[in-house]
């Protein structure tokens, strides 16, 4: 057994395709088989990958469905962006005064727009590498800066930080201008969308240009010509590349990378640009060492000179450009303006008011208290006056000083200044005399002015806080002037005025004051006003009587005139009472303002004629047609009483007062000029015919009308009621005063050939200046303060007299030799005297006479 089984071990079996009789079939040999388990699970992945390609196809579908319905949701109802084709940014407009001198400024926002080819390349590129490196590649959005921003922001989740935006300039401009910047996907979106369209509609470089001079840069600066005069006051010629990455860094964060608040934000943030910037190859390496190596040194700008005086002026000149262009092209349109003003005398305007009115104010206002009263401890008196506010209209020199101690004959004041505008604000202390108070400053107690103080005590308390002015040491006071200064008492008066300059030629307001400070009070009384001229309408009458034929030595009756009235019997008189002087010529009633010769020549020519005069000089359009208003019941403004007045002096031509000579466009076009005239040849060869100006303007009176009325107010100041207008001038001077029913009003309008006056003083809720106080006395002497700082050292001008009239030398009763001016053939034309309201009083004419209204003088 042993045997065979070894020799059957050894012995090979038969090959596979051999038989043998009595032998077995071969075998096949075993094909190998996968285990069970694999197979199932090879089966299983088939199928999950299978699934995932049905469901990512799904999903994709559904993401494409998705998409492009929020797509059509989004670009639904996109804005118009085809007119950013022709965009123009909102630029400031510019006021300039007649001497070129910038006035004011409009804007809602600060901006100059500068067009892309005038924008440095290096300003350009900074923008671009700090916001937008792929812009000039890109379609409106950049794809890989969306990638990268994603990734960044997965990095920074749960840090706090605010996540990064993706937007591309193009994007910017469309959010901007278009979309808003609400953080939400849908705006995103749409601004996506946006982009894309408006990368089809216009070039890159316009893009650029709006994006450069839309985006906001902090401290009021839209743009970056704006901005780089804001924080350097420099062109952007003269930009550094170290400032252009500073200006490029500012559109994420202005207030954040403000130089002045945050400087090392501010360096880090600029830094980074630049490095931008070498990447882009914008600048070297070197060129970035550099950049970086350069302190950030803000030079804030300092804006440009401007004038300092005529903010009503300015103010009107506002409202007539947004009466004439609307608010949105004057604020925003970049206009330039040139108007007529003359700061010079407009500056003399202004101080001349101020006088008049502190001097009016010292003689009838008396003392009306302190601004408030504060504890005049040491230890608390400091902080009180720091913390008081300074009151609205309060003059630049004046200051509020505490009353610290008083005594009898002085007081000692504490007030606080600052040497150099920015340092802690230091105190300081002066002495009050008694002296200088004591003449003006009776205390005011309900409303009614007492007697003259006798002590400080009845002026000032320890506590009370007033304004005060330094005046200069006198030499006698030597070394105790040094240690302690001399101060004045100052208040504001509670009388307003008004001043209106005008050329007569042309009727360029040359300077206009509306009141006693612009910043107590925006309300413009030479304009805006509506008062009672009183007396100096009476040249209106006695024009119609002149128009009438009736010479000026006609004599009229200066006597007693009673009209019966609705409101009861109507006796007017003449200032102050006086008895009637009897028959006096034209002139000479004129002269001395007698208000009973003026009714008389009224009734004579009839109240249609004079208020058809009133209405042709543009004085009082629609008046009534009673005889009070020949002694100035109506209502007019100050500076239709300075046009009424120039018209007389130019030869009877209207004139349309005017503040603006010319306006401009943003791109220098003409768009308005005020002087309508035509030149004919003005643009002639130098061999040709001279220009000839072409007059347009109506004749509202004849010449010889005119100069008659000139000549006979040229009397009343040289021997009327308006002497103090004309006194130290030493020339021609022509004007009238005016002031009416219960002294509620002041004027006095006045001329020279080359420039009219015309100034009013009153309180703005109308009420009695005074006994006493007149035009004469008040608003004269403004009159001729502006009048002596317009003419300076100019030689004396007579009035020009128009072809065809007649001059007769003639004596007055005071036996002064005149030149009186006729029209020709009337110079013997004076008739018998006539009394048109001699007999029965008429009752039909005058039956709604008011006798509450009337002039004075």
């Amino acid at each position: 057994m042993v045997g065979r089984t070894a020799a059957a071990a050894t012995t090979p079996d038969p090959a596979p395709d051999q038989g043998g009789a009595g032998g077995r079939p071969p075998r096949r040999p075993r094909t190998p088989r996968t285990p069970r388990r694999r197979s199932w699970l090879f089966g299983t992945m088939g199928f999950v990958a299978k699934s995932v390609v049905v469901l990512g196809m799904a999903a994709a579908l559904a993401g494409a469905g998705a998409g492009y319905a929020l797509y059509r949701s989004a670009s639904a109802d996109l804005p118009d962006y085809r007119w950013l084709a022709d965009y123009q940014a909102p630029q400031m407009s510019r006021i300039y005064a007649g001497d070129s001198r910038l006035m004011a400024e409009l804007a809602q926002e600060r901006r100059v727009f500068v067009p892309i080819e005038a924008i440095p390349a290096h300003v350009q590129q900074a923008f671009i590498s700090a916001e937008d490196q792929r812009f000039w590649s890109h379609y409106g959005v950049d794809p890989m800066g969306i990638a990268r921003t994603v990734v960044t922001n997965l990095e920074q989740l749960g840090s706090g930080r605010r996540m990064a935006g993706a937007s591309t300039i193009t994007q910017q401009v469309a959010k901007n201008m278009l979309v808003g910047n609400d953080r939400t996907l849908m705006r995103k979106v749409r601004e996506a969308i946006l982009a894309l369209r408006i990368e089809q509609a216009m070039p890159k470089a316009r893009i650029l240009e709006i994006y450069l001079n839309e985006i906001f840069l902090g401290q009021q600066a839209y743009g970056v010509a704006a901005a780089a005069q804001n924080y350097f006051n420099k062109s952007l010629d003269d930009l550094t590349v170290a400032e252009a990455a500073f200006l490029a860094a500012l559109p994420k964060a202005p207030n954040n990378y403000n130089p002045a608040r945050f400087p090392e934000a501010a360096v880090g943030r600029r830094d980074w640009v630049i490095g931008r910037m070498a990447e882009d190859g914008a600048i070297t390496t070197a060129d970035a060492t550099r950049a970086r190596a350069e302190p950030l040194i803000p030079r804030p700008q300092r804006r440009p000179d401007v004038v300092p005086v005529g903010q009503y002026f300015t103010e009107e000149v506002r409202r007539e450009l947004v009466a004439r262009f609307g608010a949105d092209q004057t604020t925003m349109g970049g206009l330039v303006v040139r108007t007529s003003l003359d700061p010079v005398l407009q500056g003399e305007a202004e101080t001349a008011l101020r006088n008049g009115l502190l001097a009016y104010d010292r003689r009838r206002g008396g003392w009306r208290g302190p601004v408030a009263r504060i504890s005049a401890s040491p230890t608390e008196w400091l902080p009180a006056l720091q913390a008081q506010t300074r009151p609205p209209g309060a003059m630049p020199e004046w200051r509020l000083a505490v009353a610290l101690e008083v005594r009898d004959r002085e007081a000692r004041m504490a007030w606080l200044e600052r040497p150099d505008g920015r340092t802690a604000p230091q105190p300081r202390t002066g002495t009050l005399n008694f002296s200088e108070v004591s003449g003006w400053a009776r205390p005011v107690r309900d409303g009614r002015v007492g007697g003259a103080p006798r002590r400080m005590q009845d002026v000032l308390s320890p506590g009370d806080v007033v304004l005060v002015e330094t005046l200069a040491a006198s030499p006698a006071q030597g070394r105790a002037a040094a240690q302690s200064e001399r101060l004045a008492l100052r208040q504001m008066p509670e009388a307003e005025g008004a001043v209106v300059a005008m050329d007569p030629n042309t009727g360029r307001v040359l300077a206009m004051v509306g009141g006693w400070s612009f910043e107590r009070s925006w309300f413009n009384r030479a304009s805006q006003a509506l008062r009672q001229p009183g007396s100096s309408f009476k040249p209106y009458v006695f024009l119609a009587g002149l128009e009438a034929g009736i010479p000026p030595n006609q004599l009229l009756l200066d006597g007693p005139v009673e009209i019966m009235t609705p409101q009861g019997m109507w006796r007017p008189g003449n200032y102050g009472g006086g008895a009637p002087q009897g028959w006096v010529t034209m002139r000479s009633a004129l002269e001395r303002s007698l208000n009973l010769v003026t009714i008389r020549l009224a009734q004579q020519v009839g109240m249609p004629a004079v208020a058809e005069v009133a209405a042709r000089f543009g004085v009082i359009p629609n008046m009534q047609r009673v005889l009070a208003m020949s002694l100035g019941a109506g209502e007019t403004t100050v500076v239709r009483q300075a046009a009424g007045y120039a018209s007389f002096v130019n030869g009877g031509r209207q004139v349309i007062p005017t503040l603006i000579d010319s306006v401009q466009d943003r791109q220098g076009r003409l768009v308005w000029r005020t002087d309508a005239r035509e030149c004919r040849a003005c643009e002639s060869e130098p061999g040709g015919r001279p220009p000839e100006l072409t007059e347009t303007r109506a004749q509202v009176t004849d010449p010889v009308s005119a100069f008659q009325m000139t000549s006979m107010l040229q009397g009343v100041v040289q021997r009327g009621t308006g002497a103090r207008a004309g006194a130290g001038l030493n020339r021609p001077v022509a004007g009238k005063t005016g002031t009416t029913d219960d002294f509620k009003d002041n004027w006095f309008v006045g001329f020279t050939p080359d420039l009219v006056v015309a100034v009013w003083v009153g309180f703005d809720d109308p009420r009695s200046l005074g006994n006493g106080e007149t035009g004469g006395s008040n608003a004269a002497p403004i009159f001729r303060d502006v009048m002596a700082a317009a003419l300076g050292d100019s030689p004396p001008i007579p009035f020009r007299a128009p072809p065809g009239v007649a001059l007769v030398r003639m004596q007055l009763p005071n036996g002064q030799t005149i030149f009186e001016a006729f029209k020709p053939g009337t110079e013997n034309s004076a008739r018998p005297p006539v009394d048109p309201l001699a007999g029965e009083a008429p009752t039909t004419a005058a039956a709604s006479v008011d006798s509450n209204l009337g002039g004075l003088y």
